[in-house]
């Protein structure tokens, strides 16, 4: 299996390629969703408990319906990334990391989560700290068959060029995701909402 992910400025852009992944008939149980709720856009009220996303369990039967839309993602927090909405399996790995999980990567949490999963670190850092600008990342484990499919998805015109974020975070000073930094005030995340977004 491969992982797959994508990166995506708005939610609803990122809400709508998880609908995509499963009418494509990926299992729920390899689909992920991680989006930072700084500014608290997501209602706990009509969530379910935070322990189900650390469970994996937050995207059991809760895909489809009406555009696409997530119903019972999770509340925690990820050190470095702050307050996410999240459900599915890499939001379970990363928690589990930062329990004291031994997960694979030079680092914990999100980063190591994504580099044991298969993606390269260089590009777990800025997917990292674009969740933690106020992103939402979208992860699928596929088969083999089916990942040119998924990758088509998930870099749709509405996702983030990974490379061009790269490039305009070194061009801030930006090196590296710290899961030590202090976490973004509300009113500085969704910043990269407004930067260019991949419109192949």
């Amino acid at each position: 299996m491969k992982t797959v992910t994508g990166l995506f400025d708005n939610y609803d852009d990122a809400s709508n390629a998880v609908g995509e992944l499963d009418a494509t008939g990926i299992p729920h149980s390899d689909i992920s969703i991680v989006a930072n709720n700084a500014d608290n856009w997501h209602d706990n009220d009509e969530s379910r408990a935070s322990d189900d996303a650390a469970d994996g369990a937050g995207l059991g039967a809760v895909v489809g319906g009406a555009g696409g839309l997530l119903t019972g993602l999770g509340l925690m927090a990820i050190p470095g990334v702050g307050p996410v909405v999240a459900a599915g399996w890499l939001a379970a790995t990363a928690v589990g990391a930062v329990g004291g999980a031994v997960v694979g990567g030079a680092a914990g949490g999100i980063v190591g989560a994504l580099t044991d999963s298969g993606v390269p670190e260089n590009d777990a850092h800025v997917y990292a700290e674009g969740v933690r600008r106020g992103g939402t990342l979208v992860t699928a484990k596929v088969d083999d068959q089916l990942v040119d499919e998924v990758e088509r998805i998930l870099g749709q015109t509405k996702s983030v060029n990974l490379e061009e974020r790269r490039g305009q975070y070194r061009a801030d000073g930006w090196t590296r995701f710290d899961a030590d930094a202090e976490n973004y005030a509300s009113n500085e995340i969704g910043r990269d909402g407004a930067r260019d977004v991949n419109r192949l």
